[in-house]
């Protein structure tokens, strides 16, 4: 089993290297890639330093499964070369997500959609992850009619420039901005760039790949991303209004059932989820699980997960387990 991973030297890259290792991924030969620019550089995988080469290098290579978060740009470029040559690409970027003929996987949701047709997946945004993991269960005794939706999200899902923003503030250093505005001390009600309709792209990416994932194109989604100085972690304030109405112990046990999924929600002990625990885990964590008084068959909830894990490196790396386990590579 040979894999290459594109766009190694970036932040998702490198938490790809710790979940692969972490798991013990099959891989037999392991391809580490990037621009030209950081070819010749050494990463250390497994006590191992491994060379970063090319990507026309690691096309070359033919390698079983490509794990791509280089960008949209570099994956609508570079991905159907890779599955020309008989390699299935995962993309952790937006560039084939509304793609009609591309698969958008969330591996506990949906992963049976796929097949060795299927050359280049998708992984779902960070944001959409969590919230669907929360929701798919539900979605699947209640029917969600709407979701009203508020994201924290943090400054690490921007990119490295960001998390460098906001440690010079705090040192209070010049520097490079990745914001228009301060991120320290401050929230920016601004993540992605905004489109015609007033909503920014992240906002619109919980509405249509939660529609594309549940499959229910007739579920009303409204968000609002803030992004805020938290290093590690997104956070959902999530209200969801049901077809059916919903017993909250029922709803609790749902969840509690749900691999992936871990119930924080104890308030004698002030239990609820944080970007603060669920920093370097997999399982999204959902807390604050309560009835909306103001209207029938609607629930609030917490959700909050580590979106350089669950929600980009460990989703992608789950679908390539899947691929490897039922023989689809």
């Amino acid at each position: 089993m040979k894999v290459a991973i594109v766009g190694a030297t970036g932040l998702v890259g490198s938490v790809m290297l710790n979940v692969l290792e972490e798991r013990n991924f099959p891989a037999d030969e392991l391809l580490l890639v990037a621009s030209e620019r950081s070819v010749g550089k050494k990463i250390s995988f497994k006590g191992k330093q491994i060379e970063v080469i090319s990507i026309p290098a690691a096309i070359n290579a033919r390698p079983d499964i490509a794990l791509f978060s280089a960008g949209g740009k570099t994956s609508l470029e570079w991905a159907p070369k890779f599955a020309d040559v008989g390699t299935t690409v995962i993309d952790n970027s937006s560039a084939w997500r509304m793609d009609l003929s591309k698969k958008l996987i969330v591996p506990e949701i949906n992963a049976k959609e796929l097949s060795k047709d299927d050359k280049i997946i998708a992984n779902p945004n960070c944001s959409t992850i969590q919230m669907v993991m929360a929701l798919a269960p539900l979605h699947a005794k209640y029917k969600i009619k709407r979701i009203v939706v508020s994201t924290y999200q943090s400054v690490s899902g921007t990119g490295i420039k960001a998390v460098e923003q906001m440690e010079n503030e705090i040192l209070g250093k010049e520097g490079d901005m990745a914001y228009p505005y301060p991120i320290h001390k401050n929230a920016i009600p601004h993540c992605d760039v905004f489109e015609e309709n007033g909503y920014t792209k992240e906002e619109m990416k919980l509405v249509r790949e939660t529609q594309k994932i549940l499959n229910d194109s007739t579920i009303a989604v409204t968000a609002t991303a803030v992004r805020i100085p938290t290093a590690g972690g997104h956070s959902e304030s999530i209200n969801v209004a049901f077809e059916n109405d919903f017993n909250i112990k029922d709803v609790k046990q749902l969840l509690m059932d749900t691999d992936g999924v871990t119930i924080q929600d104890n308030l004698e002990t002030n239990l609820y989820p944080m970007p603060m625990y669920a920093n370097g885990k997999d399982d999204v964590f959902v807390g604050r699980i309560r009835r909306d008084a103001s209207q029938p068959n609607t629930l609030n909830m917490w959700v909050v997960s580590d979106n350089l894990r669950k929600g980009a490196a460990t989703n992608t790396i789950q679908i390539a387990e899947y691929l490897i386990k039922h023989n689809l590579v």
